[in-house]
């Protein structure tokens, strides 16, 4: 006869800027039994990230996933852990509103609401102490002794982000407009590569400055520049050295100050490969010579039926904080 603990379920949800991920794990151990996956970001106004556009996402796939559960006599959702970007300073109508709404479709009484950052930590290292830096387009370090959080970067391409996919592309670009010029500091070989994607680099400002997926246009000028730098054109290589600092400093704010540390880097950012790897090593052993870098587990996806799965089994060990981690049990 199958347990009751058998028939416990969890819903993990990652929602981001290129979509949103909505999986289905045992409550015990976490295993994921089914994944839902929509290329349509949720949607955000004034208000802030629109619930309503996220639950009409989540709740019918979730009740697809748990009547295909349901053949293997597991149906019953105890837990939810939703992990959005923008969750900190965006998602207070989200606070309001899902409770209720999982509450009354399931009877589901036990919910995080979590920064994406929270959620990428969860993934690359679980519930243990340590340093995770969550590098894509943007970048943002997040680092607990778990008491609480610490938090570095992620103030976006204009203030921050600094080391990030848009910190390289813009660099890269700066590099190219340089050699246009013909001033210090450029590059031959990025001013041919800017040239080949997005046509002569003068029409280049008017072209971007008016985008409002400006950051992902920066990004991606990204690869360019560690192909030119593994190619051995130095102002990349430089270029990437600078974005290797910026990422280990990033990491260092946020350590916990125990004698050996763990430090995981997650995100598209860190498959640019050994032109970033390696400075980003070397600069990690300067700048945190206690620390030990270990592959991360898994993506901010896996880091949200991590934290569902703890919270049904009350074993949730991650500090509770109320703009990066919100539990209502």
């Amino acid at each position: 006869m199958t347990g009751a603990a058998e028939q416990e379920l969890v819903v993990g949800v990652d929602s981001g800027g290129s979509g949103l991920r909505i999986a289905l794990a045992r409550a015990d151990g976490g295993r994921v039994l089914d994944t839902v996956a929509s290329r349509e970001p949720v949607r955000t106004g004034g208000a802030g990230i629109d619930a309503d556009h996220l639950l009409a996402q989540v709740l019918p796939a979730v009740e697809a996933m748990t009547a295909r559960a349901a053949a293997a006599g597991s149906a019953r959702v105890v837990a939810v852990a939703v992990g959005a970007a923008g969750m900190a300073t965006l998602g207070d109508v989200l606070r309001a509103e899902l409770p209720g709404a999982f509450a009354r479709a399931w009877g589901v009484r036990r919910l995080a609401l979590a920064a994406d950052a929270v959620t990428a930590y969860a993934g690359a290292l679980g519930q243990r102490p340590g340093a995770v830096v969550a590098g894509g387009t943007g970048l943002i370090a997040m680092g607990t002794d778990l008491t609480g959080w610490r938090r570095a970067d992620g103030w976006g391409h204009l203030l921050g982000d600094c080391g990030s996919g848009a910190w390289i592309g813009r660099a890269g670009l700066e590099a190219a407009m340089r050699a246009y010029d013909g001033r210090h500091g450029g590059s031959d070989e990025l001013l041919a590569r800017a040239t080949e994607l997005f046509g002569p680099v003068a029409g280049l400002p008017g072209a971007l400055y008016p985008r409002s997926d400006r950051p992902a246009v920066l990004a991606s000028f990204a690869p360019a520049v560690a192909d030119r730098a593994a190619a051995g054109d130095p102002v990349a290589a430089a270029i990437l050295e600078r974005a290797a600092t910026h990422i280990a400093e990033a990491a260092a704010a946020v350590c916990p100050p125990e004698d050996e540390v763990e430090v995981a880097l997650t995100g598209g950012l860190f498959k640019m490969g050994e032109p970033l790897l390696g400075p980003l090593r070397g600069a990690l052993g300067a700048l945190l010579p206690r620390a030990r870098e270990v592959p991360a587990t898994g993506d901010p996806l896996a880091g949200a039926v991590t934290i569902a799965a703890a919270l049904a089994t009350g074993t949730l060990r991650l500090p509770e904080d109320p703009r990066l981690l919100e539990v209502t049990r």
